[in-house]
């Protein structure tokens, strides 16, 4: 029965019961006093709730008014959410894709039905799934004061292209504090992306000009000035310190377009070698204090040492030596890889004693993890001894 079916026979009731003590008031041999108790009583009931139902109905039709509104509200943040400039996905911590609007299924060239339920991992390419699962784990560790983070990244598409996304993430908790969801903003950066690049690389070719190039021979140690930071123009150099014990400790490779200095690390003990045949220029701190061109040019390689030194800090913390090689594998995959048809070769040879340094353990328990990985085909050799990792992720 619905509120109006029910005020109606209640009014009903109330109008009959009216009716019926109004008849028996006047009938003349009757005398007032010989009324039922109880009739004077159900008619007062009666009215009482004939009161408390147009008290409910009135209540009923605010409900129905609130609920219009509220309705209206959440259809305008609907049409907000879906039409948004940028796109948007909300995720379970494993990435699974719970909601996306019609924007991110647009940058992503699908529509929303074939991407629910699907992993935003699999929109990230297979080189670039291990960084992104890295942040995945990052922002399940976050404190609950942190907000926002960005991570810049390359996204497939449905139909093979790429492109390079911003993806702004938001994690969601439960009363616990524990996280339950993550929100992502998605913008296609693409074009962003090239003028910094175009730019850093005009500004690249800027450290070189007017400055002397000093050249060094594979297996040389760099001098280091605390005055001077060093710019990587071509090569790759091992940056490495020493524990008491005398073994060496392999803590940064600054590649091409790196820099690296005396003056960036509070060790005590600091080496630089040369992997390769390299080309260094050097660069005074003054010089950059001086000019904040330089130093806009500078910050973002600073920048990157910094995140490589994080990314060791991470290998450091895996308790089991096979982790920390796996993972280190993945560094350098990233800093010193290049497709071949085998899989992705890395451009330096490390010997086993530097891999072990990186590991934290020795380097016979390296050579014999590195036998275990060839065995089962995961890694290789070329002529010249570069590691070649295969179906690696």
């Amino acid at each position: 029965m619905n509120i109006e079916k029910f005020i109606q026979r209640t009014e009903a009731l109330h109008t009959r019961l009216a009716d019926l003590y109004q008849t028996a008031s006047v009938l003349p041999w009757i005398p007032p006093d010989m009324l039922p108790q109880a009739f004077k009583e159900l008619y007062s009931t009666s009215r009482m709730v004939q009161l408390a139902a147009e008290e409910l109905y009135q209540q009923n039709e605010e409900l129905i008014a609130t609920r219009n509104l509220l309705e209206a509200e959440r259809q305008r943040y609907q049409d907000l959410f879906e039409f948004a400039p940028d796109g948007y996905l909300v995720t379970n911590t494993d990435s699974l894709i719970q909601d996306a609007n019609h924007t991110a299924a647009h940058l992503l060239k699908t529509s929303k039905q074939m991407i629910i339920g699907k992993a935003l991992t699999n929109f990230v390419p297979l080189e670039e799934r291990p960084r992104f699962r890295s942040e995945l784990m990052h922002l399940s560790q976050l404190p609950s004061s942190y907000r926002l983070r960005e991570l810049v990244i390359p996204l497939q598409q449905r139909n093979g292209d790429r492109f390079d996304a911003a993806l702004t993430s938001a994690v969601v908790r439960n009363p616990q504090g524990k996280v339950i969801s993550i929100r992502w903003q998605l913008r296609d950066v693409t074009e962003r992306q090239h003028q910094i690049e175009s730019a850093l690389s005009k500004n690249d070719s800027d450290l070189s000009q007017n400055r002397a190039i000093h050249k060094y021979a594979k297996g040389e140690t760099v001098p280091l000035n605390p005055l001077v930071i060093w710019y990587v123009r071509q090569g790759l150099v091992k940056l490495s310190t020493f524990c008491e014990t005398g073994e060496e400790v392999l803590i940064g490779l600054a590649t091409k377009g790196m820099v690296f200095g005396s003056s960036m690390t509070s060790l005590q003990i600091y080496q630089a070698t040369t992997l390769a045949n390299v080309e260094l220029v050097s660069i005074y701190l003054a010089e950059i204090a001086a000019s904040p061109t330089l130093s806009c040019t500078i910050l973002p390689k600073i920048n990157q040492r910094l995140q490589q030194t994080e990314s060791f800090l991470v290998i450091a913390g895996k308790r089991r030596v096979q982790e920390r090689l796996h993972h280190l594998f993945n560094l350098l995959k990233q800093e010193v890889g290049e497709a071949v048809l085998e899989g992705i070769r890395l451009s330096v040879r490390l010997t086993h004693e530097d891999i072990a340094s990186a590991c934290c353990t020795t380097r016979v328990t390296i050579t014999r993890l590195i036998g275990k990985l060839q065995e089962q085909g995961l890694i290789s050799f070329d002529a010249k001894k570069h590691l070649i990792l295969k179906n690696w992720e």
